[in-house]
């Protein structure tokens, strides 16, 4: 059985209330976890936010920081759960404890309350000392944010709605288009009236069991280079067709219009945006079939 002062190291404070998470409960019940939320869903009127709430991420991890500042407490039990942790306050404590009627969650209980006594009475004779360190770790967050946004600005994006390449961007063109096709999981649609081998040799970094089309009104690839491709990097069809213009690229249901052929990505400015509306997604299939 876990002593007071080891009990005091399992509550946090989270939205201004003193909180234990699911697992570190149901441990000191003798429960599973899902058993103890279980309990919490059948009777889910007796547990309002007051007394039981389901953490954010970044409140997760907020709570596995301060957990490896413990030396007593290696264990990461329930960092890497699917579903995201709930917490109970003192007050979700008493009311699971009468819920469990055992003699074991009586004694427990008394114990869980005079923790979280002794953390409040901490917490008040300690509250000057906790603002100072609020605000420093608001300057913390402040000068991590600040970091990550310098950072970004020197790593390569990733498409979101609409990028911009100017003349002898070759490479960070080619590399989006690459990171596009990386992407899809189910199929790759290319139209472009003007297809030549750069484009298959981009198409090599599809994941195996993609397909892919490629619509076009040129004589290439053939039919050889086709069943060749094919050999080595299944699923690649053709279709010819003259009733498109511009260029497009449908990665899964995602749709983007690209103003340069992709033989020609980086050689002069040109745009890639992608297009929300899915209807225009929907009549761009039916044209081509």
């Amino acid at each position: 059985m876990l002593e007071e002062t080891k009990i005091e190291n399992l509550i946090y404070e989270i939205r201004g209330k003193q909180v234990m998470l699911d697992s570190d409960v149901a441990k000191l019940y003798g429960y599973e976890t899902k058993r103890i939320n279980e309990i919490v869903r059948r009777n889910i009127d007796r547990f309002p936010e007051n007394f039981c709430f389901q953490l954010t991420k970044s409140e997760t991890n907020k709570i596995f920081s301060l957990r490896s500042q413990f030396a007593t407490l290696k264990s990461e039990r329930g960092k890497h759960n699917k579903y995201l942790s709930y917490v109970f306050t003192e007050h979700g404590m008493m009311m699971l404890a009468g819920m469990l009627k055992s003699d074991i969650a009586v004694e427990i209980s008394k114990r869980i309350i005079n923790a979280f006594i002794s953390m409040r009475k901490f917490i008040n004779e300690n509250k000057d000392m906790f603002k100072r360190l609020t605000i420093v770790e608001y300057e913390m967050i402040e000068c991590k944010d600040k970091i990550d946004e310098l950072f970004d600005r020197l790593e390569p994006k990733k498409i979101e709605n609409q990028k911009i390449f100017f003349n002898g961007e070759i490479y960070d063109a080619y590399s989006l288009i690459i990171e596009l096709i990386k992407e899809a999981s189910v199929r790759i649609i290319i139209i472009d009236n003007y297809i030549d081998k750069s484009i298959l040799d981009m198409l090599v970094y599809k994941k195996e069991k993609v397909k892919v089309e490629l619509v076009t009104s040129s004589h290439y690839p053939t039919k050889l280079d086709i069943t060749k491709f094919n050999q080595q990097y299944p699923n690649l069809n053709i279709k010819y067709s003259n009733i498109f213009h511009d260029r497009f690229l449908i990665i899964d249901n995602t749709l983007y219009h690209i103003g340069a052929s992709l033989k020609d990505l980086g050689k002069k400015c040109f745009g890639i945006n992608k297009i929300e509306d899915k209807e225009y997604l929907t009549k761009i299939l039916s044209s081509i079939n």
